[in-house]
């Protein structure tokens, strides 16, 4: 009888995501530190994508920078959703490694002229190495929520995991459709 009482808890944590035991665990404790840093790294993020808007060339570059200043926000209010759920509060942690692809993306803007197709594509390579790190987060963290049964926790990473792969996919089609070929004629 005991066994089959564990069972039936077990599996009902696995669809609502919500058992003490979980909560309390350091796997979880791991996890919510981690949303933390993400959540750091998209606040520090909507603030320098507006930078590298004002920055670019191309007005195609500027308004995919608009795009996903917007996006990000998204992000940051589905963060706060997540955290609301996980019964947390919405804090921040610093991101170290967000701090440092945000710093080479004002190196790029430093070290390249103004005007120049070469700065866009700079900037198309900052920002998809900081795509690959929310990708690679995301998912992590995604597949963290699925296996401590947050489904609904689950639902929203997997939103912005999906929103942030389409923004890749839309730097690489700006750098391959003009900008690359253009950089390499100046």
């Amino acid at each position: 009888m005991k066994t089959a009482t564990k069972s039936t808890t077990a599996k009902s944590s696995k669809t609502t995501g919500k058992t003490g035991k979980m909560e309390n665990s350091e796997f979880h404790k791991f996890f919510v530190d981690e949303l933390k840093d993400i959540y750091w790294a998209e606040k520090h993020l909507v603030k320098a994508l507006p930078k590298m808007k004002k920055a670019a060339t191309s007005e195609a570059l500027a308004a995919a920078f608009e795009k996903h200043t917007t996006e990000t926000q998204q992000h940051i209010e589905r963060l706060e959703q997540v955290f609301e759920l996980l019964r947390e509060k919405a804090t921040a942690k610093k991101c170290d490694a967000m701090a440092g692809l945000l710093e080479e993306a004002s190196g790029i803007i430093g070290d390249t002229d103004k005007g120049t197709m070469i700065r866009d594509a700079g900037l198309i390579l900052a920002a998809q190495k900081v795509e690959h790190y929310e990708i690679a987060t995301y998912g992590t963290l995604r597949t963290f929520a699925e296996n401590m049964g947050h489904t609904d926790v689950q639902n929203l990473l997997q939103q912005t995991l999906d929103n942030e792969k389409e923004t890749d996919i839309a730097l690489t089609q700006a750098a391959e459709s003009f900008v690359n070929e253009e950089a390499a004629a100046e």
